[in-house]
């Protein structure tokens, strides 16, 4: 233990000299470049640390709900019949109908016509959700929940006691209000003649669930429900987990069907494609869906739902495989720039790309 004694000292002297130095730099008149470097990792290391703080506090505590409960009031007061018009899918006895909750959000109503029985997925406003029960004539046997953030899970509760016989499904690993199901990766929940797969795709929380709808009893096409995993042209931020998990999740989805259709969790499509045409100005798929897209949302229109076909030909987050994206964004990683991305790295990038742009 007698290193101890003469190693503590050391650091000591160390970092004092290493403090002088910074405090040097910053009063030199010399060093404005060396006044912005430290300026800037101190901005970027406080950003992180207050952003890691405010995460702790919406997830973990009561002032997240709190934050969710005055979201909700203002949505509510804005936008009184919903922020987008929709427009229900269906199909052989089945019946789609999105939501348009909060500023953005959609949840979903998924209908057994036949049975009158209904799964809502992510009810985050229960007073819409509620309204769209009664509108159709349903009864909720079953809420399917992508993840715990409150802008998915808030309606959870009210839902629940309202309709006794309403079962909660989702993640136990992800801390979902009111759940009462625990699911994993590919545990299938059946309801008439609903099949619903539920798979894993952690990345934007770590018990981030996606639900396939089956198509295959109703002679249709199937149905993801995405929630924050994957949005028409975009992908939900990495909040708990790396960009090889996100990626790992992403081809999860990348595994399914072209004709399979996307309800995503949030009404992002305008912005998302104007970022895709940053990144791939010459992508004709993607230029032919921005004008649909201005043209529906210049009308107040939903966007969704678009298809995995579509979503492979323009969304840049599923096309990390392509090297046409690499060369658009330029010198790879290495201290030359020689070195090619790995698709994670090239995933990283897109979402850094996709930060700034936002930011403009």
């Amino acid at each position: 233990m007698a290193w101890h004694c003469w190693l503590a000292p050391g650091l000591w002297v160390a970092g004092g000299g290493l403090l002088l130095l910074v405090v040097l730099l910053l009063l030199s008149p010399r060093s404005r470049w060396a006044r912005r470097t430290l300026r800037g990792l101190f901005m970027a290391r406080t950003k992180r640390l207050l952003f890691r703080i405010g995460y702790s506090l919406y997830t973990r505590t009561w002032l997240g709900y709190l934050f969710y409960r005055q979201q909700l009031r203002r949505a509510r007061n804005r936008y009184p019949k919903g922020h987008s018009r929709t427009q229900p899918r269906l199909f052989n006895g089945v019946k789609v109908l999105p939501i348009p909750v909060l500023s953005d959000n959609y949840s979903y109503l998924i209908i057994d016509t036949q049975a009158r029985l209904a799964v809502a997925v992510d009810p985050s406003d229960p007073q819409a959700v509620q309204a769209s029960i009664e509108k159709e004539g349903v009864s909720l046997v079953a809420i399917l929940c992508t993840h715990k953030h409150w802008d998915h899970s808030g309606g959870n509760r009210d839902l629940s006691r309202r309709h006794q016989d309403c079962r909660v499904y989702g993640n136990p690993q992800d801390g979902i209000p009111h759940l009462t199901h625990p699911l994993c990766h590919q545990d299938v929940v059946s309801i008439g003649r609903l099949q619903i797969q539920a798979l894993a795709t952690p990345g934007h929380t770590q018990g981030h669930l996606v639900y396939l709808l089956d198509g295959e009893p109703y002679k249709g096409p199937s149905c993801l429900f995405s929630g924050d995993l994957l949005f028409l042209s975009g992908c939900g931020r990495t909040f708990e987990g790396t960009a090889e998990t996100m990626l790992s999740s992403l081809d999860t989805v990348l595994g399914l069907g072209d004709d399979t259709l996307l309800w995503p969790g949030h009404e992002y499509a305008e912005e998302n494609l104007g970022f895709a045409g940053v990144v791939e100005p010459e992508n004709l798929a993607r230029e032919r869906k921005m004008q649909w897209v201005q043209r529906q949302r210049m009308e107040r229109r939903s966007t969704c739902p678009s298809t995995l076909g579509e979503e492979r030909s323009y969304n840049p987050f599923l096309r990390t495989h392509c090297l046409g994206l690499q060369e658009a964004l330029g010198p790879g990683p290495g201290p030359t720039g020689d070195q090619d991305y790995s698709r994670a790295q090239l995933l990283e990038k897109l979402r850094r790309l996709k930060d700034l742009h936002k930011s403009k």
